[in-house]
């Protein structure tokens, strides 16, 4: 016979943890977590510096690529996502950013009420444990640790100063009343030097509690439909098929690309697709796996005159030593993501909020540990990530197969709209502006990528589409809104279904400015207070804009 709970949650990741532990503090009441990966024990996981190579490991990273993609080429773009407790908050960079106000004031000028930024400023508050300290934009009270990255092997005074010289401000606070210019990464990492994944921030801390079931390793196969109700979810453990049931309501948190495939699994979402697969339509909603988007991004490289990087750290004998200190003090230049500063940009003064982020960085995710012997073959470099905050490009997320084993097929899209490489040109520009100025420019040798002779814009579009990747944040394939194409209304719940919702960045019905997992605990925390019918009351601050 199925056990059940009063809810169950899809997906233990950025939001999936936030809900299920929210909803667990009611004694009374069951919830069921499901993660198809396993658990978040690998000490590489809890390593800050170390995310480049942790976030594509198999064993921690679902391993999903891109279909070809015809407008970069044919190329297919890697696409890490966390399968792991803790999704991808446990693989991903750790940069915190919530995204600019009017970002969230734009999803109440389409109809959504209770999403502006007075509404959300509470939630984001609520889950943060802030190193601003209390003030009417942090606090010091939840569970996530956020504290501020850089170090001195990351030459942030001379990036800074550059960026100045540039016409760029420093801000102190991206997160409160200043929200652009120069600023220094923003981290979930907890006091000991540690990567603060949700998991490790909300689900682990309740999971002593009786009422919460966490179980691993289980693959979700569909939402149980009755009667046009969602009442359980059925799912493979161990190779045998379980069901569950939900006497309350099942949530999907499983991300962008999965939570759409399961529901076109369940039989929801484009009526066509679905029936050309096998499946009984269960609701025909055409947005289902629409509206894909991303941070569509491209490198700027300068090659250094001399070993003035952080590559200089990652000598064997020096990279024993910080380790060292990261695990025994959890601080020195191991207990950090590798970035040095980023400013938020605004391509041009019309616009109302920036739609360019530029990150700088003295450490290149190909930047390995060598020996001393090997000094004279590494090769030392400066890049800076442009990354066009608020694409017009889309793609989308379709099935495969009705197999609930097999990938989807992912069309990520980037880089279609003509636009997105205009403002990634401009990007560009603005990067070699700021390596130009001094302190800066005195410590490069020459531009490696695009190269200094990459000037036109037809030669600067090819460069971008034989390099184009992303910042891995996807978004919006089950978007709330009010048209027709909405997968969800304002409460997250979905349309032409009963008892279902959707708690992840793929209700997004406009990518954030900034990395998205901030903005996907929100969702987490705001849906925990949908589904108990409570609600944080809207909170009036100024801001800069």
């Amino acid at each position: 016979m199925a056990e059940t709970f009063d809810y169950i949650v899809v997906g233990a990741g950025s939001a999936g943890c936030v809900v299920a532990a929210r909803l667990s503090e009611e004694s009374h009441v069951k919830v069921l977590v499901l993660e198809a990966g396993g658990g978040d024990s690998n000490p590489k996981l809890r390593m800050p510096i170390a995310w480049p190579l942790v976030s594509r490991a198999p064993s921690v990273n679902w391993g999903y690529e891109t279909e070809p993609e015809p407008q970069l080429g044919g190329r297919k773009i890697e696409l890490p996502r966390g399968k792991v407790l803790g999704g991808s908050s446990a693989i991903n960079g750790m940069g915190y950013k919530r995204g600019h106000p009017r970002d969230f004031d734009q999803w109440r000028q389409m109809g959504l009420e209770g999403w502006g930024y007075a509404d959300v400023l509470p939630y984001f508050m609520r889950s943060e444990s802030s190193w601003h300290g209390d003030n009417e934009y942090h606090s010091t009270s939840g569970p996530l640790s956020v504290r501020k990255g850089g170090a001195p092997q990351l030459l942030y005074p001379q990036i800074a100063e550059a960026a100045q010289k540039a016409g760029y401000k420093i801000t102190n606070d991206i997160s409160g009343p200043d929200p652009e210019g120069i600023f220094i990464t923003e981290l979930t990492i907890d006091k000991r030097g540690r990567r603060h994944s949700t998991a490790r921030a909300f689900l682990r801390p309740a999971m002593h509690r009786a009422n919460l079931t966490v179980v691993t390793r289980a693959t979700t196969k569909r939402v149980v439909i009755e009667n046009g109700r969602a009442v359980g979810v059925e799912y493979i453990k161990d190779g045998q098929s379980v069901i569950a049931r939900a006497e309350r309501e099942v949530i999907l948190s499983a991300g962008a690309y999965n939570s759409p495939q399961l529901l076109l699994l369940s039989g929801i979402g484009p009526a066509d697709e679905i029936r050309e697969h096998g499946i009984n339509v269960v609701a025909d909603v055409p947005g289902v796996g629409r509206n894909l988007m991303e941070h569509a991004s491209c490198p700027v490289i300068m090659g250094a005159n001399g070993p003035v990087t952080f590559l200089s750290q990652l000598r064997y004998d020096r990279a024993a030593m910080w380790a060292l200190r990261w695990f025994v003090m959890g601080d020195g230049p191991f207990a950090i993501n590798g970035n040095t500063a980023g400013i938020f940009v605004r391509s041009n003064p019309s616009v109302d909020r920036p739609d360019l982020q530029l990150t700088f960085n003295t450490v290149h995710r190909n930047d390995r540990p060598w020996w001393p012997w090997e000094a004279a073959a590494q090769k030392y470099s400066f890049s800076c990530i442009v990354c066009v905050l608020h694409p017009q490009s889309r793609g989308n997320v379709t099935l495969r197969s009705a197999n609930p084993m097999d990938k989807p097929k992912i069309h990520l899209g980037i880089f279609k709209e003509q636009a997105d490489i205009d403002l990634a040109i401009e990007g560009i520009r603005r990067t070699r502006e700021v390596y130009a100025q001094e302190p800066q420019k005195s410590l490069i040798k020459q531009e490696n990528l695009p190269g200094a002779h990459v000037q036109s814009k037809e030669d600067l579009t090819k460069f971008i589409k034989s390099v184009a990747v992303t910042m891995q944040h996807p978004s919006g394939t089950c978007v709330m809104g009010t048209g027709t194409n909405a997968v969800l209304d304002q409460d997250l719940k979905v349309r032409g279904v009963d008892g279902l919702r959707v708690a992840d960045a793929s209700v997004f019905p406009s990518q954030p400015g900034g990395n998205i997992n901030a903005p996907a605990i929100m969702v987490g925390e705001k849906c925990a207070d949908l589904l108990r019918g409570r609600r944080l009351p809207p909170m009036d601050v100024t801001v800069n804009v």
